[in-house]
């Protein structure tokens, strides 16, 4: 539905960014009191831009469900005295890209400019935060994108699961509902609907911003107050703390298929627990290292109950979880299931070994710097740095933290987390021999 393009030149400089050992984070603050990370880098004529407004979808308005996802797609089709089209060929004359996209927590932005174009990108970009012009042949075409998409994950099992799984979970809260709404309630949304919803998330008091590339921090200064000095001072407050309805066992959504889609969680941590370096250790090993991780390899190696199976943390702004998924036919998922329950209860019993721990903190310290690969990656990184409350030298201390954890920590922290008990279950398909609690 969110296009985002990409002109061939603009590609290949993107592609061509060397990657870098050392990342040195600058903090500046526009004449007008924005704030900004830059890695600033001269090697190539080009600069990204990655904007985040936190609240995301969870604060559309009641009634309003899918507003501001409906708005999201709408930024990059016309702004001002520009229609879509006209907005379109302008964008790709400069050779700029832009991405719009919205998440449950957050609203990006994302842009790439050439050196010589940036100050009309800049403000071509402005045109689509502060005036967008929400047309109403836009409107019902991309109404119609998302609806398509709705209908889309009425059938596929695996939006199905997780949006089963958020609406037991999150009761009230605005987690437990899609970010695009239903059908009706797509359908209900007015163009005044859409201005409203851009003033509750597009605002200075939410907003986080970085850069990396081809500009000084004097230049982005102005450039921040340029393209986003004339926002809404403040937005709509931030929902509460979500409720987390665990209480374990299997719920079976039944869908006509030969496979069964299973999605899983439990109670989890706050990105800033102390904790929080442990849990992520413990994970790696316990479902999030691939083929190196227990689940893996008691489920799909040597059993050949699926193709994959994992597990992650799942930190979010109004609630924490521990998450994960599998695939398996409907004669084998009951297995699956059983040996996923007992593989939790054999980490949080007796934790990890030293060879488990060791290789995962191999993996986990030689794969970090590979993250910063290019201006864009490097921006995205530093933003979602500042919205988890990290401070710059993060990048350099973040190897020594998941080096410091030891098998006592997660062995401890495995202890206290890991709740096969209340290890909730959504499976949709047709599984035979699954007991189930709903």
């Amino acid at each position: 539905m969110i296009r985002a393009v990409f002109s061939s030149l603009a590609f290949v400089l993107l592609a061509a960014l060397p990657l870098r050992a050392e990342v040195d984070i600058q903090e500046v603050t526009s004449p007008g009191g924005i704030h900004a990370w830059l890695v600033e880098s001269h090697e190539v004529p080009f600069v990204s831009l990655e904007i985040r407004f936190q609240g995301g979808a969870s604060l559309d308005a009641p009634g309003k469900r899918g507003a501001i996802n409906l708005m999201t797609g709408l930024l990059e089709e016309g702004a001002g005295e520009m229609d879509a089209r006209a907005f379109a060929r302008e964008r790709d004359a400069l050779a700029a890209s832009y991405r719009f996209d919205v998440g449950a927590d957050s609203l990006a932005v994302s842009a790439q400019m050439l050196t010589e174009n940036r100050d009309e990108a800049v403000g071509l970009l402005r045109q689509a935060l502060v005036a967008p012009r929400f047309d109403e042949e836009a409107i019902e075409r991309v109404r119609a994108q998302v609806i398509s998409g709705i209908r889309s994950d009425a059938t596929d099992p695996n939006a199905i699961a997780g949006e089963t799984f958020d609406r037991m979970v999150f009761g009230d809260h605005p987690y437990a509902t899609a970010i695009s709404g239903t059908e009706d309630s797509v359908n209900a949304l007015t163009r005044d609907d859409l201005i409203a919803a851009r003033d509750r998330v597009i605002a200075r008091d939410r907003l986080f911003v970085a850069a990396a590339g081809d500009i000084s921090a004097e230049d982005l200064g102005k450039l921040l107050d340029t393209l986003l000095g004339d926002l809404p001072e403040t937005g709509a407050p931030m929902p509460g703390p979500a409720p987390l309805n665990l209480e374990g066992g299997v719920t079976v959504v039944p869908f006509d298929t030969p496979q069964s889609v299973a999605t899983f969680g439990q109670r989890g941590l706050d990105r800033d627990d102390p904790d929080f370096f442990a849990a992520f250790v413990m994970n790696q090993i316990l479902g999030g290292g691939g083929f190196g991780a227990r689940l893996m390899e008691e489920v799909r190696v040597k059993r050949g109950l699926t193709y994959g199976v994992y597990s992650y943390l799942m930190p979010m702004d109004h609630a924490a979880l521990i998450m994960g998924g599998v695939a398996s036919g409907n004669d084998k998922i009951a297995e699956a299931v059983e040996v996923i329950r007992a593989e939790w209860a054999r980490m949080a019993e007796a934790g990890a070994t030293q060879e488990e721990l060791d290789k995962v903190k191999t993996y986990l310290t030689g794969a970090y710097p590979l993250r910063f690969d290019g201006n864009a990656p490097i921006a995205r990184i530093l933003v979602g740095m500042q919205m988890e409350g990290l401070t710059p030298d993060y990048v350099k201390t973040r190897n020594d933290r998941i080096r410091a954890v030891t098998l006592d920590d997660v062995r401890r922290l495995a202890a206290e987390l890991l709740d096969p008990a209340h290890l909730q279950f959504v499976v949709v398909g047709q599984p035979q021999g699954l007991r189930t609690t709903n």
